[in-house]
């Protein structure tokens, strides 16, 4: 690709940028944004053009799971980002689930260090506690010096109530962000699905709103007696958003995400008991997913992940009761929402949701479509039609139930700084 590209006839879906909702040519020289205009011309210059072209501030997934080290067979640090460019985000914010731990600073700077150079921009979450046991506070200010951008125990709710309380407090000392998995796992240790009509017809343990609400309630206390920061990163009962409305009209600092799955899914999915559906928080009912986006559009739930979570056949393609929770989701995510949020949220909305939102929410610099920025874009066509297939996917795992299923939304492109990758 040569130092300059101009990309022709694009549609900006920008909210802070002076041309958003535009069709505009756009000028990027050495990895910045030189010019934007009606027309722009340099015979020097490499050019993008496509049918229905659209263009969006890099996307950003705040919350995903690549296995290294210790699970390398479900998922690398490169093939991980390899599938997030191919769905066209440029940052990620990288969980902990790894083994061992990643609670110290060496473990930070590996992620970094094994990324580097990578279109994808790889930003590491630390542990809140030594090996996410629950019991003793790792080195936060240590791992917020290496690099980690927020602490975060994976999908292990810290159920000591001292040991978070004292977390959040903690990381007020060097203005750091805790992350809750909303789930008190004491209440159904063995839940499978969404408590509800679907678990007593498939006879499995339940997984109750109740977990939820209750952990919620719980650290919503926690971040107001502390004057702290926290970040619930999966919520999925509609119960959740009335709580989490509550408190950011008393100004806590509260926010919150859903995976995309929890959107568009119920539980009625598990019917067939396909382990592909087996999700945690789970799926929920349709009236779950119609509150869950009523509180995307009055701004109560402010981010919309992958929650990509690969798994091997070994851990997936076994009964249900035995298989292991996740769906892998950085390529399907954005053009997910597009294809079934569009009306209710609209670009613009979906953008915000999985571009501005977690950048601002992890204190990262947001980028601007417009002159004089770098060049942080993803390219993209809602209304070509695409499929998911196990050819075209770029991650080692295949747990996904997206597979063969017709998308609206076209990813061809993503640009990162001096970086460009195209699907074509």
């Amino acid at each position: 690709m040569k130092k300059k590209i101009i990309i022709k006839n694009v549609k900006i879906i920008d909210p802070n940028s002076s041309f958003n909702g535009q069709s505009k040519d756009i000028l990027i020289n050495n990895g910045m944004i030189e010019k934007i205009a009606n027309k722009v011309q340099d015979d020097s210059a490499t050019v993008i053009q496509h049918k229905g072209l659209h263009i969006c501030p890099g996307l950003f997934d705040m919350n995903v799971d690549f296995g290294e080290p210790g699970y390398e067979y479900k998922e690398t640090l490169l093939s991980g980002c390899n599938a997030a460019q191919h769905g066209g985000f440029t940052g990620i914010g990288l969980i902990p689930n790894c083994s061992p731990a990643r609670d110290n600073n060496s473990a930070i700077e590996f992620c970094i260090n094994k990324t580097e150079g990578h279109l994808v921009d790889v930003f590491p979450m630390g542990a809140v506690t030594q090996g996410r046991k629950g019991e003793e506070l790792a080195e936060m200010y240590d791992m917020k010096k290496s690099g980690a951008i927020a602490f975060y125990d994976g999908k292990y709710p810290i159920n000591n109530t001292g040991v978070l309380s004292r977390a959040l407090l903690y990381s007020k000392n060097f203005n750091g962000l805790i992350l809750s998995f909303p789930y008190d796992n004491s209440i159904s240790p063995n839940g499978q699905v969404n408590e509800g009509i679907e678990s007593t017809k498939l006879g499995m343990e339940g997984m109750p709103s109740l977990s939820e609400e209750i952990q919620i309630s719980r650290d919503l206390y926690l971040a107001a007696y502390n004057d702290a920061k926290i970040h619930f990163s999966s919520i999925s009962c509609r119960s959740s958003v009335p709580m989490i409305m509550e408190a950011k009209a008393n100004e806590l600092q509260v926010s919150a995400g859903v995976p995309i799955h929890n959107l568009i899914l119920t539980d009625k999915d598990t019917e067939d008991f396909d382990s592909n559906y087996k999700v945690i928080p789970p799926l929920r009912t349709k009236e779950d997913h119609e509150a869950l986006i009523e509180g995307l559009k009055g701004g109560v739930i402010d981010v919309i992940t992958s929650d990509h979570t690969p798994q091997d056949p070994e851990s997936k393609v076994v009964e249900f009761g035995n298989a292991d929770f996740g769906i892998i989701g950085t390529q399907t995510a954005f053009p997910l929402a597009v294809t079934h949020l569009t009306k209710a949220l609209g670009l613009e909305g979906i953008v915000t949701k999985m571009s501005i939102n977690p950048r601002t929410i992890l204190q990262l610099e947001v980028p601007i479509i417009d002159k004089g920025f770098e060049a942080n874009l993803t390219l993209f066509n809602p209304s070509e039609k695409w499929t998911f297939t196990k050819e075209n996917n770029q991650s080692i795992s295949e747990n996904s139930p997206f597979f063969d299923m017709e998308l609206n939304c076209k990813m061809i492109g993503a640009i990162n700084g001096k970086k460009v990758f195209m699907n074509e």
